[in-house]
């Protein structure tokens, strides 16, 4: 395998699982050419001139689909851990003696640690997708055949448009369906919300097959997914379970050190002249984040401050917001909680959305771009404001990207975490992997102090007459790296490459390594 430096300084392969790849040149230095991507035309005539595309089995649908050695297959997380239908398909593959699949999941789950078998046995080679858990420490141990490719939400859209990745069968795990292949996340028992991440995966992929376990009378709606992009309709017992939605990672904290981090971040918003009448802001779905969106809502409710329009992943407290009149819209991506499903499905001002309009680097524009603020977590931060958001110190790859890449774009960008963690200072010298570059971070809040980016002058001037404690980021490096005894190690890895990591447009920012 060959290898090139990129304008990150990051070493990283020109060629991964056979295909060439571009190194990062800087944010937005890459500019790409062409046309997109394009499915297969089709016609009336190839299917039941009754709208039925009612296939009797999933094994069924996959053979119908043409389903062999070597294929692509995409799924969508908008039931998080609750999935329940990836086992089916795999399992049904493995009946059919199909070998060598590539998974293109938008994300992977604890609860798809039973399909690490799979890759055992042959069935997947491997999985294009952010990884956690399980799956993350599997391929860090460089027991995947083929590399982890992490794109961001937005990347992934734009993967596909751009024809990086051609999908071969595209599965839909839809809450409510008709025969036609309308899709809705916000009908049946297993409402989970939107169903955006399967856009992409709806119009560009050879042959798209919806799951679901109501199946209803046509016309589905409001349609999530349009039947003119379905293939094949399957009906199961149960395709996921909705309270798995909310997760370990998706739930307030309590801890007092990161209840004064959420506090802070929000007084800083606030402060900086950030929280004014319009404007905007998303959080992310951490303990963290959601703790720092009640404290906003507090602060707005005390000013009488309104937003035009708050970014989701939807969760309670950004649905209460909308109730009591403190923000236009809710533009949701992804729904965290039960609250924001049952917000999505009633409230007219809750908007369904996807990484297309939302965070698409290859569009014409994108949503990402509108925001006032946008507050995130990583795994670690470096001196230069770069960060990570995927491996953590010892190298181990554990968490996926989401849709944090693509919100690097806000107009302030603020970063919550802890400096240190089970006694590893997380304020480094360099971060273990890049995943975003320090130009486009600019506030890091901890327990310990605010580290302002020194190329946002404008927010330094705003906080002279605050009192919050705004620090240089060396010296909180300093103080963390005396209480805990000294700098973090790097962590012990190989030559082996065990993954990458994509920029928003498609070029490769980092690489990891496979774990000594």
């Amino acid at each position: 395998m060959q290898y090139i430096e990129n304008a990150a300084g990051r070493i990283v392969p020109t060629q991964v699982n056979g295909r060439e790849t571009l190194p990062y040149q800087g944010v937005g230095k890459f500019l790409p050419q062409g046309r997109k991507a394009a499915p297969p035309i089709r016609s009336c005539a190839q299917y039941a001139p009754d709208g039925n595309k009612v296939a009797p089995s999933l094994i069924e649908a996959l053979r119908r689909a043409g389903l062999r050695d070597g294929m692509t297959i995409s799924s969508h997380h908008h039931f998080r851990d609750g999935d329940l239908l990836m086992s089916q398909v795999f399992a049904s593959a493995k009946v059919l003696g199909v070998r060598d699949l590539v998974w293109y999941p938008t994300a992977v789950f604890p609860c798809h640690a039973p399909l690490l078998a799979y890759l055992d046995a042959g069935t997947i080679h491997h999985v294009e997708g952010s990884l956690h858990a399980a799956f993350g420490r599997y391929a860090s141990l460089g027991k995947m055949r083929g590399a982890a490719v992490l794109r961001s939400h937005g990347s992934r859209y734009r993967s596909i448009q751009d024809g990086d990745t051609r999908i071969d069968i595209a599965i839909i795990a839809a809450p409510a369906a008709d025969a036609f292949g309308n899709c809705s996340g916000v009908g049946g028992r297993a409402a989970c919300g939107p169903l955006g991440f399967a856009l992409a995966d709806s119009q560009y992929a050879d042959h798209v097959i919806a799951v679901t376990d109501t199946l209803v009378p046509f016309p589905c709606v409001p349609w999530h997914i349009q039947g003119n992009y379905v293939d094949q309709v399957v009906v199961v017992d149960q395709v996921g379970d909705p309270a798995k939605i909310v997760s370990g990672t998706t739930q307030i904290t309590k801890s007092p050190d990161q209840l004064l981090i959420a506090e802070s971040a929000a007084q800083f918003v606030r402060d900086a002249g950030i929280m004014r009448q319009g404007f905007s802001f998303q959080a992310g779905a951490g303990g963290i984040s959601l703790a720092f969106t009640i404290f906003l809502g507090a602060m707005m409710r005390a000013t009488n401050t309104k937003a035009r329009f708050i970014r989701g992943g939807s969760v309670r407290p950004l649905v209460e917001l909308l109730n009591e009149g403190l923000t236009d819209y809710i533009l949701d991506g992804q729904s965290f909680d039960l609250d924001g499903v049952r917000s999505l499905r009633d409230h007219p001002a809750h908007i369904a959305t996807s990484p297309f309009t939302s965070y698409s680097y290859h569009g014409k524009g994108n949503f990402a771009s509108l925001l006032d603020c946008i507050v995130l977590g990583a795994t670690e931060v470096d001196v230069d404001f770069n960060a990570n958001v995927v491996t953590h110190s010892d190298g181990y790859l554990l968490h996926g990207i989401g849709g944090w890449q693509d919100g690097l774009f806000a107009r302030c960008t603020i970063l919550t975490l802890p400096t240190f963690r089970d006694r590893i200072p997380v304020i480094r010298e360099r971060v273990t992997t890049l995943c975003g570059p320090g130009e486009l971070i600019d506030v890091i809040v901890t327990e310990r102090g605010i580290a302002i980016n020194p190329r946002r002058q404008d927010l330094l001037d705003a906080l002279s007459g605050s009192k919050l404690p705004v620090r240089s980021i060396h010296d909180l490096k300093a103080e963390v790296e005396a209480i805990c005894g000294g700098a973090p190690q790097s962590a012990r890895v190989g030559d082996q490459t065990i993954g990458v990591v994509t920029w928003v447009d498609g070029t490769i920012i980092d690489s990891i390594k496979r774990v000594a």
